[in-house]
């Protein structure tokens, strides 16, 4: 594959086909795809509004890009201004109690999960899917690590310090998941893709006005929900570990459906932001920005307002004083002279260093 036939860009009202085939290809545990047409549409419409309003950012925005190659939609990602705008947020945060007995002479640390909102105004990451036939390509890392550039390029649109990602938790090909039917069902009297819909997405204020409020034992819980907590659903896999090669930690946080794992990290410590870079074309000829050659190394690059945004992969060079990019990277962004773009490397170890130069 042509790593330059792949372009990211803003999703319209217009893209409702591509996304009810994506909707309709993912799994339970990515609510927020619902399966339904008119929920899609009106994400839509939302994601069009944030990318078009000259409003100030009011943390209600929710972006959501599309991934093309050679035309074709093959991946969407997206990206929620803050964390629980209208509600509180909620997750499980992973915590150990100390139970003692001097007389017994008996030490225990209990593993348990509190119901809380810290992660709420977080920076959210949402909406990941890629057609199964492109996972091995670097058409992922542009999917998923191109909204990281969005974020750092309009930073006034989102306040929050932290970013975080819930991913999907342990379920079957029917929707059953193991820790949802061990404690959400008890409260909640309905199956794990039914709360889902209802719900519209995940940590809700409904979860809250029923879930208890003291302390999940998790020694009390069945063998399978117990080993479900922090466990991934295969199709979370990739998504996890581009996110855990950026410096996003596991350690903390699970879903309240189904005790999939919430990844978090500060914005200023994410591989990619640290590592990203700014040139401002300068036309054509001698001292330009754009090259015609492609030598150097591959790189994600970003352009454009909000609006006109897009993002592909293409060759930086250096010269140890200034950066010019490929002239095919910068025709498909559609920059002209005096416009910012944005690059970072295509390949970071976790401690947000360029690891080679593969494609």
């Amino acid at each position: 594959m042509n790593p330059q036939d792949l372009l990211l860009r803003p999703a319209g009202v217009a893209d409702l086909p591509a996304l009810e085939r994506i909707a309709a290809s993912s799994v339970h545990g990515i609510g927020s795809l619902p399966k339904n047409p008119e929920r899609l549409l009106r994400r839509l419409e939302l994601a069009e509004q944030s990318f078009l309003s000259e409003d100030v950012a009011s943390g209600e925005e929710s972006y959501l890009f599309l991934l093309e190659w050679q035309g074709r939609v093959i991946g969407c990602s997206g990206i929620a201004a803050s964390a629980g705008f209208r509600e509180r947020f909620y997750s499980y945060r992973n915590e150990f109690m100390a139970h003692a007995s001097k007389g017994l002479q008996v030490n225990r640390r209990m593993h348990t999960l509190h119901l809380c909102h810290d992660l709420t105004g977080s920076t959210l990451l949402t909406s990941f899917f890629i057609e199964p036939e492109f996972e091995d390509t670097v058409a992922p890392e542009l999917l998923s690590r191109a909204r990281l550039l969005f974020i750092r390029r309009f930073a006034d649109r989102f306040p929050g310090a932290r970013v975080a990602a819930e991913m999907p938790g342990m379920s079957d090909s029917q929707g059953h998941s193991p820790f949802w039917s061990a404690v959400g069902e008890r409260f909640f009297k309905m199956g794990y893709p039914e709360a889902e819909r209802i719900s519209e997405g995940r940590s809700r204020s409904l979860i809250a006005d029923l879930m208890p409020r003291t302390p999940v034992y998790v020694g009390l819980l069945p063998p399978t929900a117990q080993m479900s907590i922090g466990q991934l659903h295969p199709v979370g896999q990739l998504p996890f570990e581009i996110l855990f090669r950026e410096g996003f930690e596991a350690d903390i946080y699970v879903d309240v459906f189904d005790a999939g794992p919430t990844v978090v990290a500060h914005l200023d410590q994410i591989g990619t932001v640290r590592a990203a870079r700014s040139l401002v074309t300068q036309g054509a000829g001698p001292g330009s920005a754009v090259r015609d050659e492609a030598h150097g190394a591959w790189h994600l690059m970003v352009a454009g307002d909000r609006g006109r945004f897009r993002a592909c992969l293409g060759r930086v060079a250096s010269d140890g004083a200034s950066l010019s990019v490929d002239h095919e990277a910068a025709r498909r962004l559609a920059v002209h002279a005096g416009d910012r773009i944005d690059v970072a490397p295509l390949r970071l170890d976790r401690g947000g260093q360029e690891d080679g130069d593969e494609a």
